[in-house]
């Protein structure tokens, strides 16, 4: 119910907002004539009352439908789920669709969605693999070396991450790795080596955040009492840092990872127009100034959902890591 109800309140803020900024998405530099723009609305249904438009938005999203015969595209009946049921003449059970874009008249938000998630997709697991491979061994190091070199280096490289923004750091990796050494390529995606530099820029900030929370909360577990007996007991430094204090130190890192998991791999528009990757994020910026009201929509009740969703299973992950946590 929670997530029902986060989805519905992020869709009505999100519809009635985008409808309060000046502009359409029909307007252009070279201006329509009066009655092409009004041709357009009524063929949109944009002339309706905007309580009305919501509603027909999200009856079209959320409720299933059973059509018989030949399924045929068409921008405005696209449906991103479509099962064949074992009855009727050719019966589909059709659900979410998203409605058709009004820039690019011959796509529906579905067909965007599946054409450019998948590539932010895998932008955000790349720079989440980076993120947690330097994030968390760093984090650790630096509690455990607390005032030492090991912990000044580490700290010094997250304060450096934070302060240093993609749209700072992936330009200079540009001019250095791909233009000065010729390394790697300069842009684009598909290919690993093309890979690279996008998934550095962009994981490298949430290494740094992942390494300060890491250090912090696991300096917090080390001075428990259940850590002074573990090794009162005689148990080896590793097997007490390991078993014991990385487990419960984890709670506020994973609270942090899935958030952050979720926005990785729903686009990061900053990072994919530094690099000309054609993603998700991307075009949701373009949407947003084009007012491509139905693409606005369908991308921000996709993150809300990923957002929702990666929150309930870290809240699942908790037990896991701390026995003494137990849900209702």
């Amino acid at each position: 119910m929670g997530l029902v109800a986060v989805i519905f309140i992020v869709s009505v803020v999100t519809f009635f907002l985008m409808h309060q900024v000046p502009g359409g998405p029909f307007a252009r530099e070279k201006k329509l004539k009066p009655e092409v723009i009004a041709n357009l609305n009524a063929k949109y249904h944009l002339d309706d009352p905007l309580w009305k438009q919501y509603t027909d938005y999200m009856i079209d999203l959320m409720v299933p439908t059973i059509t018989t015969g030949e399924q045929k595209f068409t921008v405005t009946e696209d449906h991103l789920i479509n099962i064949a049921l074992p009855f009727g003449d050719q019966a589909t059970l059709r659900w979410m669709n998203f409605g058709p874009s009004y820039v690019s008249r011959n796509q529906s938000v579905n067909v965007i969605i599946q054409d450019h998630l998948p590539v932010s997709a895998q932008l955000g697991l790349a720079a989440m693999v980076v993120a947690m491979v330097i994030g968390l061994p760093l984090g650790t190091l630096a509690a455990l070396r607390k005032n030492t070199l090991y912990d000044y280096f580490g700290m010094s490289a997250a304060i450096l991450g934070v302060s240093v923004p993609v749209i700072v750091l992936g330009p200079l990796l540009q001019y250095v790795v791909a233009v000065e050494l010729g390394w790697l390529p300069t842009s684009g995606w598909g290919s690993l080596q093309k890979m690279i530099m996008p998934s550095f820029a962009l994981g490298f900030a949430q290494s740094a955040l992942l390494a300060r929370l890491t250090r912090a909360s696991l300096l917090q577990v080390l001075n428990e009492d259940y850590i002074r007996t573990a090794r009162a007991k005689g148990l080896r430094g590793r097997t007490v840092v390991g078993v014991h204090a990385m487990k419960n130190s984890m709670i506020p890192v994973v609270t942090v990872i899935g958030p952050l998991f979720a926005a990785l791999i729903t686009g990061t528009f900053v990072t994919e127009q530094v690099f000309n990757i054609n993603g998700l994020g991307k075009y949701f910026i373009e949407s947003v100034g084009k007012r491509d009201y139905a693409t606005i929509m369908g991308t921000t009740l996709l993150y809300a959902f990923f957002i929702v969703l990666a929150n309930f299973i870290v809240d699942l992950s908790y037990a896991w890591l701390d026995p003494r946590i137990r849900f209702d």
